[in-house]
């Protein structure tokens, strides 16, 4: 096969990337809605946000809310609905939030591939 032919090849396979969004494994999703019914809200969605602070600089934000601001985007991903304020999906797009229960500790992590430094204890990143 020719060096030509083989790039073609190649480029024909790649896969196009998916479309910058903000997601939530199963998992995390299903401790959403358990920490929900625990507060006594249950059917609650989740509103994700960055905030200046913390030891890198900026902080990861979690809260249940029932509704959406008026400027959010909305998310629906395994029956639950991410709410993003519109500055806040700018560092947070193509994000992934899953959660831990491993020895280091339990809870929810971001895997954000806008962060260019995070702390040690990963609530706070840069970018």
């Amino acid at each position: 096969m020719s060096a030509f032919r083989s790039e073609e090849v190649r480029r024909m396979t790649q896969t196009a990337p998916a479309p910058l969004t903000i997601s939530i494994d199963r998992e995390a999703a299903n401790h959403v809605q358990v920490f929900a019914e625990q507060s006594g809200r249950p059917g609650a969605n989740l509103r994700v946000a960055v905030k200046g602070g913390g030891c890198a600089g900026m902080t990861y934000v979690l809260d249940l809310v029932n509704d959406p601001r008026e400027d959010d985007k909305i998310i629906e991903d395994h029956g639950m609905e991410l709410y993003v304020d519109r500055k806040s999906y700018i560092f947070l797009a193509g994000t992934t939030l899953e959660y831990s229960g491993g020895l280091n500790g339990k809870g929810f992590v971001f895997n954000n591939p806008n962060a260019k430094t995070t702390c040690g204890c990963g609530t706070s990143f840069s970018v």
